[in-house]
């Protein structure tokens, strides 16, 4: 195992990782200046950082091979979770998503992200040669079902996108035939209208009515976008300083330490700021496909390929609702918003990718 770690880890991820992590903790302490009821949440942050890189350095140690063998009950596990936040969850802002340890609100349904991941890898990796059955597809789909259903009543739409998003691409990675690639598609446009009228609830249809049409809005709904496309604007090229955003430090900008917290940063550190964050994500991204290019198996690339989707999509939406080019949604931006059950679920992402690598080939010995 030392010989592993000593040789096949990659510390070049690492570093990106704890450059987002540490850069998060310094915008949410700025995002937070002046509000003493929330003044320790800085320093919780760079407490679930420390635990988060033990979990990662824990989950890279473990072969991810032997996962394979504990995939359906874990994700059965995370499912039953869901089930018991339904029943005793506590609720916040309206919804009930999380479960009260202490004085920490655990999230599962973050968490479900990596079950689900761990889960369709193993079910699509044994089943490669039977991609051209439709049967396979839709038993992938089926295997999605119960997280979809059970996050989204939370309500957490956002969330329960992020799981089809990542189940989506690793079924079009694992070889998902063109023919029913357009058969589902067509499938969803059928029931995109029943959804719309019996499914979504109001304030979800207010939201994207809102960005299809911000000036039929109400100007509440539209208070936290304009917000933030007003810090964002008046960062200009170099930012206005750390701690020193109008938008941010007088607290017109609501939620700014987790949904708005690309605008803090782009209100203080200017465009250029901006670029260098995204920058470092692309740097990221880059590497965890460069990961899943040399996986040594089906299982492996499939796992990387689901933890890439999960933090481009949130990356994507989070910047998207933050620039008003998206509907808003609770999506965290990857490593940066503040919540531990969130950079956790990021963080074992980012082992489980950290185990492919390591033994992407061997050294000596099959270790």
């Amino acid at each position: 195992m030392r010989l592993l770690f000593s040789r096949r880890f990659d510390w070049y991820l690492l570093t990106l990782v704890l450059l987002l992590s540490v850069f998060g903790v310094i915008m949410i302490a700025s995002a937070l200046s002046g509000n003493e009821v929330l003044a320790s949440w800085p320093w919780r942050q760079a407490g679930f950082l420390g635990l988060g890189l033990v979990l990662l350095f824990i989950t890279a140690a473990v072969d991810y091979r032997l996962l394979a063998t504990v995939a359906y009950p874990l994700y059965l596990l995370l499912l039953a979770f869901l089930v018991v936040i339904a029943v005793i969850g506590t609720v916040a802002g309206g919804a009930q998503r999380w479960l009260t340890l202490g004085e920490f609100l655990l999230q599962p349904s973050e968490l479900t992200k990596i079950a689900v991941i761990i889960a369709l890898a193993h079910y699509l990796s044994t089943r490669k040669e039977r991609m051209e059955s439709i049967l396979t597809p839709i038993g992938a789909l089926l295997l999605l079902v119960p997280a979809v259903v059970l996050i989204y009543l939370q309500p957490s739409l956002g969330t329960a996108l992020s799981v089809l998003v990542i189940g989506s691409a690793m079924l079009v990675v694992s070889g998902l035939r063109v023919r029913h690639a357009l058969l589902f598609g067509g499938a969803g446009l059928a029931a995109a209208i029943p959804a719309w009228r019996f499914l979504l609830e109001d304030y979800m249809k207010n939201r994207v009515l809102m960005f299809l049409n911000p000036s039929q809005a109400a100007a509440a709904d539209r208070y936290n976008v304009e917000q933030a496309i007003i810090g964002i604007g008046s960062g200009g090229w170099w930012g206005r300083g750390l701690f020193r955003g109008s938008q941010n430090q007088l607290h017109f900008l609501r939620v700014r330490h987790t949904d708005f917290i690309f605008s803090v940063t782009a209100e203080e550190l200017g465009f250029v700021g901006a670029v260098l964050l995204i920058a470092l994500f692309a740097l990221l991204l880059f590497r965890l496909v460069h990961i899943a290019s040399v996986a040594r198996d089906t299982f492996g690339m499939l796992i990387v390929t689901g933890v890439t989707a999960m933090i481009l999509f949130q990356l994507l939406v989070n910047i998207g609702m933050n620039l008003s080019i998206m509907p808003v949604t609770g999506i965290p931006l990857p490593f940066i918003s503040y919540g531990g059950s969130a950079l956790w679920t990021m963080l074992i992402g980012v082992g489980l990718c950290e185990s492919v690598m390591l033994r992407h080939k061997k050294i000596g010995f099959d270790a």
